[in-house]
């Protein structure tokens, strides 16, 4: 269903343009509240939002909230608090509905809105197209609304402190929160366990989140855990729903490695519920080959963690995920979550003895090399012919030994391509032609 202002994430844009302002956020509070009514919800119901550390994200909070008091909603603040924890704390204290006011790693000067219905997962693309069409046209001047605080930190650390049965004495991790919204609460569960804590990116100002640190930007925690000595190193983005590991030979591993190595110690244990691992279109052909080498099965879906879930859900997965490193352990919670991906590798681990470095040999990549693109307009890829027969021409040269993607994002002004095939020579020979072609019918920034 098509949306004019929803991406894979929620609503994102630069802070003060003519998406993302106090205007929108009221309007799309309004519009939400008619949701929820819409669809059965109760006069008052409860309404929860949580947001990162961006300069920008209190003021988004009030007048989001003075939009949902608008319409008949309570909002009430979490203040900063990881997206995963605001999904939990719309599951335990029984909201109607939960927002999170953040743009995940985009950077500062970006920010954004996603919501998480009653049962804490991310709305579909049909209830975000709804939520769309019930949009006001204009702001209306009502007072600033009432914005009680309620706490989502404790119950989260607490459920994610009780994660791992075994004590962390003796563990020296770098943890790299981005300067966002999981300083506070990565931090204190890995120390709550006895590690020992080597911090980056953990002081915020407003305007540093993802600034040269967090999962976009791993090379500090690299250095860090190599001059420390550490047993592995985590990195988060900005609003706390992605991990990036680092082992201790100073080796940054993907979502496509972290969800390897869980599903390769499920498996063997007989522990990987219908022994399915669901990843996207973006993640590396050798994870197939690794999981089906150890008796496991990959299915593949559209690239967003939201349609992950969704596919999980509808065929019965428990691990999910995308290479960004949006990690989904459903049975712990319906969304990714990236303290708890570092925990669960942290759990395989301790139970192999293993260093990650050993632990990481499980999948063997396929060459592969992804560019992003910064465009002036996002045209229709089916109007670039030129475009779209060089794919196919790789895609013919490529056979069964590699894969082309071409999209837009779905948060940023980017054309993404990847190429992945059999030698590094045969990649960064497509990727040039890819990209000569996007440039003829493109303007590329």
């Amino acid at each position: 269903m098509k949306r004019l202002y929803f991406g894979t994430d929620g609503v994102r844009g630069p802070y003060g343009g003519a998406l993302m302002n106090e205007t929108f956020a009221w309007r799309l509070g309004v519009a939400a509240a008619r949701w929820l009514v819409e669809n059965g919800g109760a006069p008052g119901a409860r309404v929860l939002i949580g947001r990162d550390t961006r300069a920008s994200g209190a003021s988004l909070t009030q007048a989001l909230a003075d939009g949902l008091a608008h319409g008949g909603c309570t909002p009430l603040s979490l203040e900063v608090l990881p997206t995963p924890a605001v999904s939990r704390a719309v599951r335990t204290q029984g909201a109607a509905l939960g927002v999170v006011v953040t743009a995940s790693h985009n950077p500062a000067g970006d920010n954004g809105i996603k919501f998480f219905g009653a049962q804490g997962l991310k709305l579909t693309d049909e209830q975000e197209a709804r939520i769309e069409a019930l949009l006001p046209e204009r702001r209306e001047a009502d007072a600033s609304a009432r914005l009680p605080v309620v706490d989502g930190v404790a119950d989260y650390m607490d459920s994610t402190s009780g994660l791992l049965r075994a004590r962390l004495t003796g563990w020296k991790i770098v943890l790299d929160t981005a300067n966002g919204a999981t300083v506070r609460t990565s931090g204190g569960v890995l120390r709550d366990l006895g590690a020992s804590i080597i911090p980056i990116g953990a002081a915020p100002d407003g305007r540093n989140i993802n600034d040269g640190v967090g999962s976009e930007h791993p090379e500090k925690l690299s250095a860090a855990v190599i001059r420390h000595g550490a047993r592995l190193g985590i990195a988060h983005d900005g609003d706390g729903d992605r991990c990036v590991l680092c082992d201790e030979q100073g080796g940054v591993l993907d979502g496509d490695e972290i969800l390897t190595i869980l599903a390769l110690h499920a498996l063997e244990r007989g522990r990987l519920v219908k022994n399915l691992l669901v990843v996207t279109q973006q993640s590396n052909l050798g994870v197939e080959a690794a999981v089906e080498a150890a008796g496991g099965r990959v299915l593949r879906t559209a690239i967003g963690d939201r349609y992950v879930i969704e596919r999980m859900r509808a065929d019965g997965a428990t691990l999910g995920g995308e290479s960004s490193g949006h990690i989904i352990c459903a049975e712990v919670s319906p969304t990714g979550d990236g303290l708890v991906a570092a925990l669960k590798i942290i759990e395989v681990m301790l139970a192999t003895g293993q260093p990650l470095s050993e632990l990481r040999r499980g999948l063997r990549k396929f060459p592969q090399l992804a560019v992003a693109l910064a465009v002036k307009a996002k045209k229709p890829l089916e109007t670039l012919p030129g475009l779209a027969a060089t794919v196919r021409q790789l895609e013919i040269e490529l056979g069964t030994r590699g894969r082309v993607l071409v999209r837009y994002s779905g948060t940023e002004s980017k054309l993404r391509l990847l190429v992945e095939g059999s030698t590094e020579a045969i990649v960064r020979e497509g990727i040039e032609r890819l990209k000569v072609a996007a440039k003829a019918e493109l303007e590329v920034l």
